[in-house]
């Protein structure tokens, strides 16, 4: 279940009212769509009737002798061809107003989901994982989709034409009629037993689902990898596992769900027999006088379409059974709040690029044994280039990323231009500290549009400016970047993504490992344009390499997420022995050249 603000648990009509808000503009459709199943409904409940009418008027005729028996036909006929064709036109006109409904309802939710999500902090989306996320937004809605217009319209068109043939039923004969009040609570139990026994094996596939599109997900981002290590085999297990335990899943509700079908035909044919039976009776024994032969035929006509509503009321059920958990699992993101988020009365402009750290304590979860960082203490000046170097798992990036409030301190505060940066607006913040990450993701499309995520508004003239800089070399703004940048190299996806990050003109430039893929004189190059291209800004320089930050205005060392060193070159090469072997060891080579 999912929990209020309060702590209180949210209730399945509280979850079906905050999915139902994403029907917004599409409340008409969903409004007419019922309506016009209803007089669907009334005019096919009329079709038996008027052949009563005309069989009883026959049969009149026929008795008597006088009348105009073809007239009779014809009259009756057309109005027949009357109802069926508003019937057929009424049904028309529900099925589009019900497919603009589900669809426009789907486009919203999904709409809905996708922004909410743009919203989430980085822990957000770790709970959720970006797998779950993707099956919510598709599995989940396509469920919850197929389930409103079936609402709108099966779900009408059911107990309408239950209640409208049930009426005509009894007005025909109320003595066989009490028949469905044997037949319908068989069915109703039966359903009953259905969703009662099915509803936990569906809320078991879904997370399941999540761990097949992960599989999924994993393999393909990391199927130069696979290729690389010949795990193929592995991957293909792997997913074979999680694809059998959707099915295992499956098959056990669909054996639940396939009792329906049995049940359905048991409660027909039981009607069936005890109409045909009793009815038979009654004619025969009465001599037609409690019951007619076309009023049999009639009621028969009746028995069907009530049999057929409930047989819709097991669709509606199965599909409803399925969705639940869907609209669950869609509440849960709609319903999630941002981590972080602007305060009121926000800060909106960022003057420079000082940042300071007081007492600066973090971990990733609140349930976590350790602190990823651990009481950081650190003051840079706006305009300074500060290189920052430690071994893997040091949290390096951890650190930088408290900058931007990618991720918000467990402990003490951290402060960008004299204000703590849980005053400022997000997106001031944000836009005037660039971070070029470990991960460098380019997106589809031309690398113009790729470098307007920099600046929206920059120049080509401009793009060629901070391409130039980056040092990426001759490159048309029209050439198309593959899903991933699956198409350039992995020095020039870093060099682009440094571009991009020049557009935007900081106030901080964060740089993490993002030159690791280019040559160390390439990598020379870039650091020099960053003291022409931004002269004012301030630089983080995370890197590997000593010679990346050997220029640094100053130098940070860090080691299990504690700052343990802080100098230039010159100090940290007198007094750090960390640093000392890091420099001897990537200059070995350069050393005996010189000797």
């Amino acid at each position: 279940m999912i929990k209020e603000k309060n702590g209180t648990k949210l209730s399945l009509s509280s979850q079906i009212k905050i999915v139902s808000k994403s029907i917004r503009e599409y409340k008409k459709p969903s409004i007419l769509a019922p309506i016009f199943v209803m007089m669907e409904v009334v005019l096919e409940v009329l079709i038996p009737w008027i052949m009563t009418l005309l069989l009883a008027k026959i049969n009149e005729i026929s008795t008597s002798g006088s009348g105009n028996l073809l007239l009779e036909i014809v009259k009756y006929g057309l109005l027949l061809i009357l109802v069926a064709t508003l019937s057929l036109f009424f049904g028309i006109l529900s099925g589009k107003f019900c497919a603009k409904a589900g669809s426009g309802f789907a486009k919203n939710l999904r709409k809905d989901l996708f922004y909410k999500i743009q919203d989430f902090s980085f822990s957000n989306i770790d709970k959720f994982s970006s797998s779950s996320l993707v099956t919510r937004m598709t599995t989940d809605v396509t469920n919850v989709e197929m389930a409103y217009m079936m609402l709108i319209r099966v779900a009408i068109r059911a107990p309408f034409m239950l209640i409208s043939a049930l009426i005509m039923a009894f007005l025909i004969n109320s003595t066989m009629a009490l028949i469905f009040l044997v037949t319908i609570p068989i069915l109703g139990f039966g359903l009953g037993f259905v969703i009662y026994r099915a509803l936990p094996f569906f809320k078991k596939i879904f997370p399941k689902y999540d761990a097949l599109n992960e599989s999924v997900e994993e393999n393909i981002r990391g199927m130069r990898v696979v290729k690389s290590y010949v795990r193929e085999d592995y991957e293909m297990q792997k997913f074979n596992v999680a694809s059998s335990n959707v099915k295992n899943d499956f098959t056990k509700a669909e054996k639940i769900v396939a009792f329906n079908t049995p049940l359905m035909n048991f409660t027909v044919y039981l009607a069936l027999i005890l109409i045909f039976g009793i009815g038979s009776v009654l004619i025969v024994k009465n001599n037609e006088a409690v019951l007619k032969i076309t009023e049999l035929q009639s009621f028969m006509t009746y028995s069907f379409q009530i049999l057929m509503s409930l047989m819709m009321f097991s669709m509606i059920m199965v599909m409803l059974i399925i969705s639940i958990e869907g609209i669950k699992r869609i509440s849960e993101v709609l319903t999630e709040e941002s981590s972080i988020v602007s305060p009121a009365n926000a800060v909106t402009e960022v003057k420079n690029g000082e940042i300071e750290f007081n007492n600066v304590s973090f971990k990733y979860s609140k349930n976590a044994e350790k602190f990823a960082l651990d009481n950081i203490n650190l003051k840079i000046n706006s305009g300074e280039t500060v290189g920052i170097i430690g071994a893997t798992g040091s949290s390096k990036t951890t650190l930088v990323q408290l900058i931007p409030r990618l991720y918000d301190t467990t402990d003490g505060e951290v402060k960008v231009s004299g204000v703590n940066v849980k005053e400022y607006d997000l997106n001031t913040l944000r836009n005037d500290v660039a971070m070029v990450l470990q991960k460098n993701v380019l997106f589809s499309g031309t690398v113009r549009e790729n470098m307007k995520w920099g600046n929206p508004n920059a120049t080509d003239e401009e793009i060629q400016q901070a391409l130039l800089s980056s040092q990426i070399g001759n490159v048309s703004l029209d050439k198309v970047i593959e899903q991933g940048g699956v198409n350039v190299s992995g020095g020039q996806k870093q060099r682009l993504c440094i571009a991009r990050a020049l557009l935007k003109k900081p106030k901080i430039l964060i740089l993490d490992d993002s030159t690791s893929a280019v040559d160390t004189k390439t990598d020379s190059l870039i650091r020099k344009a960053f003291k022409n291209y931004l002269p004012l800004t301030t630089k983080i320089i995370i890197a590997q390499r000593i010679a990346s930050v050997s220029e640094s205005d100053k130098i940070i060392i860090m080691d299990h997420g504690t700052i343990t060193a802080i100098g230039t070159h010159e100090e940290l090469m007198k007094t750090n022995e960390i640093y000392q072997e890091l420099y001897y060891s990537q200059n070995k080579e350069a050393e005996k050249e010189n000797m």
